[in-house]
């Protein structure tokens, strides 16, 4: 072939992929003169700045917007500013569904994103929508690893100090965004920061979204990977220190069911509950945050998902509690799939989610040039017969080779007062290797006093993990993994979904990136996994198959599978009260179809179906969740998840039926109610959590708490369940003052 043929192929390379990204070149954030926080953008300093240049991230990428936008960014001494004007040719368009704070799906907005270590992993995300409502968030791992839901690298329940006013008028929306220095953390180099920032616009009724830089959409949500954002420049600033004080006083009542002493009947039992504890943070250093917490309590957290496990492994439920959310990252280390070394959620909480009372604790938390340091240590209360307990976490971090690539270390333990102990210590390692190819290493090895030989040092109490996969959406892709995991390997402040076990698993994939047409993008995925025992080297299960997902250009996405699975049972599988699959080896095979309609609009909904031979049976599976955002006072969010499986050789049938109704109401940005309503049939329970909140400023607030559980299937056991299993009444203020 011609030079010309090849020189004309690199041309249009470059012209599709050639000038997306973040630029070489640093850019200087501007000072700014007097800002009056109130939405309008109609300050003189806000005209002496140039607007950052945007481009289409989706639909059509690299097209330019549809509507004029102008963003703009200042700083001053105390904050960093980030102003839209949000032009609108049908200002009738504007959508804004919601004014519950956090919740701002399907609503038009304006979001910043700051890599304030300019370490191209972490971020925090700064959103307002045309109401002005808040939302952050907090990014880890370049926005790559594990989904969202799972505990992933998103974490939506992070929340720090900052303002944000809009207004709306024929012209559009306009929307100022002040976030004060103290509520950021970063290094200066002789008075001069370097972050990784970038913005977008998102227009919801065109599911259009704009971006600055012209990031690509090589992977999913690529627009908040850290890696890709701009590098941008502040001169003259300082870490600020300062002390946050949030004392809380909590008072509520609460009634349980408990078996009389002959156990044929239950006797309510009610309490009433005064509490009074509080938090304090400050900072040592520029870069060293503390923390302490006293008779902590976490009253306003959302209560669980109610879900149902039809598999072998451990359920794994998200952090919700706000004392553990700030850099999270720092103490995230993963041993292979859900599995982790520490998880927070093992202080102050069962298994089954019963709080146990904290005296308290205090974390340290901060970076030291290429350092990540992260300590943490809590003390709880007895409860019945679990004794108190400290729990201790000691994580570093080093930055090598480039500023994608770390090496890292951890300690964990849990003793308690009956001389029990269980200490872990883990290393690892994430390396880029060249340009989107990465290579994660990870060893644990944890000692329990309750294990035989209290936990010797050899690899039955250990857990390695290694994984390369190339962190991109467009063109060939794979993933390389494997996990080693010994029988007595127990971190008792971690999570373990499966242990006793050799792993390994193959992905490859090659995505079409489409600049027009019906898609964006689709996938086809070729994937293979395996569990082996390891004492006589049998194969535990194993899955293969293929996948095609996409998205297309309305943003509607979906996808169509279909697998063979190998199951090994060595002891029976109990998937409910009545039914359990019998030892034995099973080969099935399953089908998968999802369809999921844009989330931006205002009615949206998606549905899975999953059908196929299950076991020695056959297992329909429906999953619809519906979205409607009838104003901006009123969200209505159902998940409904249906399944029906038969065994016909063995006569058992179970079928049961899974409902969360979420609803937000919203008075105004200060007068609130979330409230949780959930369904299991499988362990008869309805149950509800309505969280009411006044937030006066930020972190003054009030919060009214009502949870309830009811027995729906009482009279099949003896002796006959109350109707009421518990409820509670609890109300809550705290107050914090900043020194």
């Amino acid at each position: 072939m011609s030079i010309k043929f090849w020189l004309i192929i690199i041309l249009l390379f470059v012209g599709n992929y050639g000038l997306w990204g973040q630029s070489d070149a640093i850019y200087s954030i501007p000072r700014i003169g007097e800002v009056i926080l109130d939405g309008k953008v109609d300050e003189p300093a806000w005209e002496s700045i140039e607007p950052v240049p945007m481009v289409q991230y989706e639909p059509n990428a690299g097209a330019l917007p549809t509507e004029r936008t102008e963003i703009r960014f200042g700083y001053d001494e105390d904050y960093f500013y980030g102003s839209i004007r949000a032009y609108d040719r049908d200002p009738d368009g504007i959508r804004a569904t919601s004014l519950y704070r956090d919740l701002i799906r399907g609503s038009d907005h304006f979001e910043i994103v700051l890599d304030t270590y300019n370490d191209n992993e972490n971020a925090y995300v700064f959103t307002t929508t045309p109401t002005g409502l808040r939302n952050d968030a907090a990014i880890s791992n370049d926005g790559t690893g594990g989904t969202i839901s799972s505990g992933g690298w998103l974490n939506r329940d992070f929340n720090t100090f900052w303002d944000a006013e809009s207004t709306i008028t024929e012209e559009g929306w306009f929307a100022e965004i002040r976030i004060p220095f103290a509520s950021l953390r970063f290094e200066d180099v002789d008075g001069r920061v370097i972050m990784g920032m970038s913005a977008q616009r998102k227009i919801a009724r065109k599911l259009e979204r704009l971006v600055y830089p012209a990031i690509p959409p090589i992977t999913n949500w690529a627009f908040l990977r850290p890696s890709l954002i701009q590098k941008v420049a502040f001169e003259g600033i300082k870490p600020i220190k300062k002390l946050y004080v949030t004392p809380y006083v909590l008072g509520g009542y609460q009634q349980w069911n408990q078996l009389n002493q002959s156990n044929d009947a239950y006797v309510s039992q009610d309490e009433f509950q005064t509490e009074i504890g509080g938090d304090i943070k400050f900072s040592i250093s520029n870069n060293l945050t503390a923390d302490f917490t006293i008779n902590t309590d976490f009253a306003q957290a959302e209560a669980d998902d109610q879900l149902v496990n039809l598999t072998r492994f451990s359920l794994f439920f998200p952090e919700k509690r706000q004392f553990f959310q700030e850099r999270a990252s720092v103490f995230d280390f993963r041993t292979g799939g859900l599995s982790r070394l520490f998880f927070s959620r093992r202080i102050g909480l069962t298994d089954d989610g019963q709080q146990v009372p904290i005296y308290g604790g205090a974390r340290l938390i901060g970076r030291m040039k290429t350092w990540d340091l992260g300590v943490l240590n809590m003390q709880t209360q007895r409860l019945d017969s679990i004794p108190s307990e400290n729990f201790g976490v000691i994580r570093v971090r080093k930055r090598v080779f480039n500023q994608n690539s770390f090496i890292g270390g951890m300690f964990t333990s849990r003793i308690d007062t009956e001389g029990n102990q269980n200490l872990a210590y883990g290393i690892d390692g994430l390396i880029r290797l060249f340009g989107d190819d990465y290579l994660t290493v990870q060893w644990a090895q944890t000692f329990d006093s309750l294990t035989e030989n209290g936990g010797a040092a050899d690899f039955k109490s250990g857990r390695l993990a290694l994984d390369i996969n190339r962190r991109r959406r467009r063109g060939f892709g794979y993933n390389i993994g494997t996990i080693l995991s010994g029988p007595n390997y127990n971190p008792g402040v971690g999570f373990v979904d499966r242990n006793d076990f050799k792993f390994g698993t193959a992905t490859a994939s090659y995505t079409w990136l489409k600049q027009e047409g019906p898609f964006i993008w689709h996938k086809l995925d070729a994937i293979g996994n395996t569990y082996v025992n390891n004492s006589d080297h049998r194969v535990l299960s194993a899955e293969a198959g293929t996948e095609w997902s996409f998205s297309r250009r309305n943003l509607d996405g979906g996808g169509l599978s279909l697998k063979w699975v190998y199951e090994n049972l060595l002891e029976p599988l109990r998937l409910s009260e009545d039914v359990a699959i019998p030892v034995g080896i099973y080969n099935f095979y399953r089908a998968n179809a999802a369809y999921r309609i844009a989330g931006d609009n205002t009615l949206s909904a998606g549905l899975e179906v999953d059908t196929g031979p299950f076991y020695d049976g056959w297992l329909n599976s429906v999953t619809f969740t519906p979205r409607w955002y009838l104003s901006k006072h009123f969200q209505l969010n159902l998940e409904y998840v249906y399944n029906d499986a038969e065994f016909e050789d063995r006569g058992e049938v179970f079928r049961f039926h899974i409902t969360r109704l979420r609803i937000g109401t919203a008075v105004n940005r200060k007068i609130s109610t979330n409230a949780l309503v959930q369904y299991n049939s499988n362990a008869d329970l309805f149950s509800a959590n309505i969280r009411f909140r006044y937030n006066f400023r930020e972190g003054q607030d009030l919060w009214i708490v009502l949870n309830s559980g009811m027995n729906t299937n009482r009279t099949n056991y003896f002796p006959e369940l109350p109707a009421v299993d518990t409820q509670s009444v609890l109300i809550k203020y705290l107050h914090t003052f900043i020194f």
